[in-house]
């Protein structure tokens, strides 16, 4: 049997979150480790494809281990909340069961903190998929001090409530052991200025920010008339802000927007806005000024669709033929673990906080 990923880390704050999600835990029983023969599920949980559970807890970050496997052979995903992926596809034979670690983040709305896409359900979700899931145990208690990594970004990166649309930041947390927490604030149709101003977005995500905790920022592909100053102002005063809290900000130039030109992305694509600005080159103008962290996926998603072509470079994004939908800016589950995949690159180059909780 496999073992849980080991803890590492700070585990989550404590706090008065904390302690009424230990009532919630402890008063409802709801969320209690249990075993289960084939055919039962653990409390909280119903459903054959998909198994849904339900825990009600208060917003905070909480360890979760999921047991699969059972007296027949599986193939399980594992999801929580507005569609972020935990673990991928996992297999496990007749008889077996192999358990599995992780630390969530449970915000109220789920998902656009906004709203946009609806507020989902208060509390703890875990979704299992596949075509034929098995899950035999589910036990989630409060963390204790975890590593919590913020998102701060637009459609590219949040939480999109409905498939086939994914952010690479509902993808990134399939390589964050437990001990670490990703808290996806990342919203649709976000400018730096707007992110930057409304109480739902940077105001609240700061509010959260402790000592060491990464804050993530990308923007670029709303902010289409802002100005140079502008862009640099406001990234620069999110980088001042997080750090007075004691977070570790790290700039994230936006990924590419698939339109070619022949074989070669337009200055479109590469996020030269309507009023001339270079804004990948501004914001690591700004990294060097600051002096803080830049993870350069503008050069690497270039890279990456130029290489694969007008053609190829499709399955990065949406398709009419795959998803009903084109969209040469939005990214299906495919592209956005895709770019997850260069942010993670990234992440582990620069030796970032994140870098030791990663699988």
């Amino acid at each position: 049997m496999n073992r849980p990923f080991p803890l590492r880390g700070r585990g989550a704050r404590a706090g008065v979150a904390g302690a009424l999600a230990l009532w919630a835990l402890i008063g409802t029983g709801a969320a209690h480790a249990g075993t289960a023969g084939e055919g039962a599920l653990p409390a909280g949980c119903s459903g054959t494809s998909p198994v849904t559970c339900h825990y009600a807890l208060a917003p905070g970050n909480y360890d979760v281990t999921v047991s699969l496997g059972g007296a027949s052979a599986g193939q399980t995903d594992v999801w929580t909340e507005a569609r972020r992926r935990l673990l991928p596809a996992t297999t496990t034979a007749a008889g077996s069961v192999a358990a599995y670690s992780f630390t969530a983040n449970v915000r109220q709305p789920e998902g656009q903190p906004t709203g946009q896409g609806g507020t989902g359900t208060a509390g703890l979700d875990l979704r299992f998929t596949g075509p034929n899931p098995r899950v035999s145990a589910v036990s989630v208690k409060p963390a204790t001090r975890p590593l919590v990594a913020y998102l701060a970004g637009d459609s590219t990166v949040c939480d999109q409530p409905t498939a086939p649309y994914t952010g690479w930041g509902q993808m990134i947390t399939t390589a964050v052991g437990p001990g670490a927490a990703i808290a996806n604030y990342g919203d649709s149709g976000e400018s730096s200025g707007s992110f930057l101003s409304n109480s739902a977005l940077f105001p609240a995500l700061l509010s959260k920010v402790g000592p060491n905790d990464p804050v993530f920022i990308q923007f670029g592909h709303n902010d289409k008339q802002t100005s140079a100053s502008a862009y640099r102002s406001n990234l620069t005063s999110m980088i001042t802000q997080a750090r007075a809290k004691g977070g570790v900000p790290v700039l994230v130039t936006p990924p590419v927007r698939r339109l070619f030109d022949g074989t070669k992305l337009t200055p479109t694509a590469l996020h030269v806005n309507g009023v001339g600005v270079d804004l990948p080159a501004e914001m690591r103008a700004v990294a060097a000024a600051q002096q803080v962290p830049v993870i350069d996926i503008t050069a690497m998603s270039r890279t990456l669709v130029e290489s694969l072509g007008p053609s190829a470079s499709a399955q990065l994004y949406l398709r009419a033929s795959a998803d009903g939908v084109t969209d040469n800016t939005h990214f299906s589950q495919y592209g956005a673990t895709q770019m997850a995949g260069l942010v993670l690159q990234g992440i582990r180059e620069q030796r970032l906080p994140l870098a030791a909780h990663l699988r």
